[in-house]
C-alpha cells in the first residue's frame, strides 16, 4: 500500500500532531477537529497508530480521554486544544492537555501509550498553587514534554497573543513567549519556576530568531544529543526549529521546518504566492526506519476549524540541522507514488486560485477560491473529500508521481464548468501535457485525454479554464 498526505483516512481531522515510537508502533496524539465545526479541537482525544513497517495502515485505537473527565470541565464545555504524551519513569505514559484558554495544565495517565487515560491532576507548584494561578505566572498553553536520559522531566509552554481575562478567568498572567518548567519525577509537581526560553515577537534581544519568533505549539525532541525545539513561529502557518545542548536554555534559531504554503523556499515570501491556503499550524518531529519526519496539518473547509494531519521527511544538513521539507502528496510513503492508478484529488498538496491564495484567519472573498471539503457528515466513514469551486485559473498540485508508461489521465468531476482542465508537470504551465475538454455535469463525471509526459518522478498540476466552476474528485493515470 501506498502513504498520502493526509496520512489519515479522509473523513478524520486530527490537528496538532505529535508523534512517537513506543515499541514497533508510530503514535499520533493530537487534538480532534470536527468537519465543518464552529470552533478548534470540537471533539474528544483519539489515538491513531501505524506499524513503523507501514506507514499506510493506520489504525484508530478510539476515544483516550474525554473532555469532561477532568473536574475542571465536568460539563465538557471546555475544548481540549493540543496535547503531548512521554513515558514517565515509573514506564506509564503520561497526557499533558489544556483545555483552550483555561489557564492550567491538566495531566491524565495510563499504562498503555493508546489505552483510556485517566485524570491524574493539574501541573502546580510544591505548595499546591497550580501553574497559571500564580501572579506573574505565563499563561499555560500548548504543553510539550520531554523526559530527558537522566530521568529529569521537563515541560515547555508558552503562548503569544494576550488573553482576555474574560475568556481565561484569571487576571496578571503574561504572555511572553515559550517558557521551560523542569517538574519532579512524579511528572506533575514543579521543581523549578518556569524561566523564559523564546520571547515573542518585539519582546526579546534585537535580531532574536528575526522574522520567525515564538507564537505557539512548543514540542521538544532530543536529537544526537541536542535539544530540538520545533514551535509556531509568529508567522503562524509554518514550523520552526531551535537547537541547544541542555534543555534549559542556549537555544540558537536553527530555520523553517515546513510551510504550508512552501514559503520560504526558493526565495518565496509572499503570502500571496503561497502554492497553498495558509492558517495556524502545530506538529512534532520522530524518527522512523532510520529517517526523520515533520508532522504538521493543513486547513480544509475554508476554516481553521477541520485540519487534517499531514507529515514530510526531512533531510540533514551538514552540521545536522535540518533543511526545510516541501510539501507533498507522498509525504510518508518513502518515495514517489506509483505513476499508474486511481488517486483522490483530496490529496493535493498545492491548490491556489487564479489570483492565488489567502489566509483563513483574515477576511477574504470565499466564493473566489477553490477549497477542500466533503460530502457526507462528520465522522461518516462514507463520506468523499473532493476540491470544490475551481474556477477559471484555479489549479490543483499533486507531487510527486514516478511516471514511466502512462499515455492517459482521466479526471473525475462534477459542477458547472465549461471549458479545458489542462495537466503540467509545471506550476506555470509552461508545457502543457493534455487538454481534457469538460463540461457541465451535476453528477461526477469521467473525461479522459492523452498524456504526453517524457519525465520520471514529476509533479501532476490541473488547471480548469473555463466558464463557471468543476469539483475535482479524482483522476487515474493508466
Amino acid at each position: 500500500m501506498q502513504a498520502f498526505n493526509p496520512y489519515l483516512p479522509s473523513w478524520e481531522y486530527i490537528p496538532d500532531g505529535e508523534p512517537y515510537v513506543f515499541g514497533d508502533r508510530v503514535y499520533v496524539y493530537g487534538s480532534h477537529d470536527k468537519f465543518n465545526a464552529p470552533l478548534f479541537c470540537w471533539k474528544d482525544y483519539v489515538c491513531w497508530s501505524a506499524p513503523v513497517s507501514d506507514l499506510s495502515d493506520w489504525t484508530c485505537s478510539g476515544v483516550i480521554f474525554r473532555k469532561n473527565q477532568d473536574p475542571m470541565n465536568k460539563l465538557g464545555l471546555r475544548l481540549l486544544f493540543a496535547p503531548d504524551v512521554a513515558q514517565g519513569p515509573d514506564g506509564r505514559y503520561y497526557l499533558y492537555y489544556a483545555y483552550d484558554f483555561l489557564g492550567a495544565i491538566g495531566v491524565a495517565v495510563c499504562d498503555q501509550p493508546d489505552g483510556q487515560y485517566t485524570y491524574y491532576g493539574h501541573v502546580h507548584y510544591a505548595d499546591g498553587t497550580l501553574f497559571g494561578r500564580r501572579k506573574g505566572d505565563e499563561f499555560p498553553f500548548d504543553p510539550g514534554v520531554l523526559v530527558d536520559n537522566d530521568k529529569r522531566v521537563y515541560l515547555y509552554s508558552g503562548f503569544a497573543t494576550k488573553v482576555p481575562a474574560i475568556l481565561s478567568g484569571f487576571h496578571n498572567l503574561k504572555n511572553s513567549g515559550g517558557v521551560v518548567i523542569e517538574l519532579d519525577q512524579d511528572m506533575i509537581t514543579i521543581k523549578r519556576d518556569p524561566k523564559l526560553l523564546f520571547p515573542r515577537k518585539g519582546n526579546g534581544p534585537a535580531g532574536a530568531f528575526e522574522g520567525h519568533e515564538f507564537f505557539e505549539a512548543s514540542s521538544i525532541r532530543k536529537i544526537d544529543g541536542k535539544y530540538v525545539f520545533v514551535y509556531s513561529s509568529c508567522n503562524n502557518h509554518e514550523l520552526c526549529y531551535a537547537v541547544s545542548d541542555r534543555p534549559d536554555g542556549g537555544f540558537r534559531y536553527g530555520g523553517t521546518l515546513v510551510d504550508q504554503g512552501d514559503l520560504y523556499m526558493n526565495g518565496r515570501t509572499d503570502e500571496r504566492k503561497a502554492l497553498n491556503y495558509l492558517g495556524n499550524t502545530h506538529g512534532g518531529m520522530v524518527e522512523l526506519n532510520g529517517r526523520w519526519y515533520i508532522f504538521y496539518h493543513r486547513q480544509t473547509n475554508q476554516h481553521s476549524y477541520s485540519r487534517q494531519a499531514c507529515a514530510e521527511p526531512l533531510e540533514r544538513t551538514t552540521d545536522g540541522g535540518f533543511k526545510q521539507a516541501e510539501v507533498t502528496s507522498c509525504g510518508l510513503n518513502g518515495g514517489p507514488l506509483e505513476g499508474k492508478g486511481t488517486y483522490p484529488a483530496r490529496i493535493a498538496c498545492n491548490l491556489w486560485s487564479k489570483n492565488g491564495v489567502c489566509r483563513y484567519d483574515k477576511p477574504f472573498d470565499k466564493k473566489a477560491h477553490p477549497y477542500f471539503t466533503q460530502r457526507g457528515r462528520d465522522g461518516d466513514k462514507d463520506s468523499v473529500q473532493y476540491i470544490a469551486n475551481m474556477q477559471d485559473g484555479s489549479v490543483a498540485g499533486f507531487k510527486y508521481f514516478n511516471i514511466q508508461d502512462a499515455k492517459v489521465v482521466r479526471i473525475k468531476v462534477s459542477g458547472k464548468g465549461l471549458g479545458v482542465v489542462q495537466v503540467s508537470a509545471f506550476p506555470d504551465f509552461s508545457r502543457i501535457e493534455c487538454e481534457i475538454p469538460v463540461r457541465p455535469e451535476e453528477a461526477e463525471k469521467m473525461f479522459s485525454g492523452a498524456l504526453n509526459l517524457e519525465r520520471n518522478k514529476c509533479p501532476l498540476y490541473f488547471r480548469f479554464q473555463g466558464q463557471g466552476y468543476i469539483n475535482f474528485w479524482s483522476f487515474e493515470l493508466s
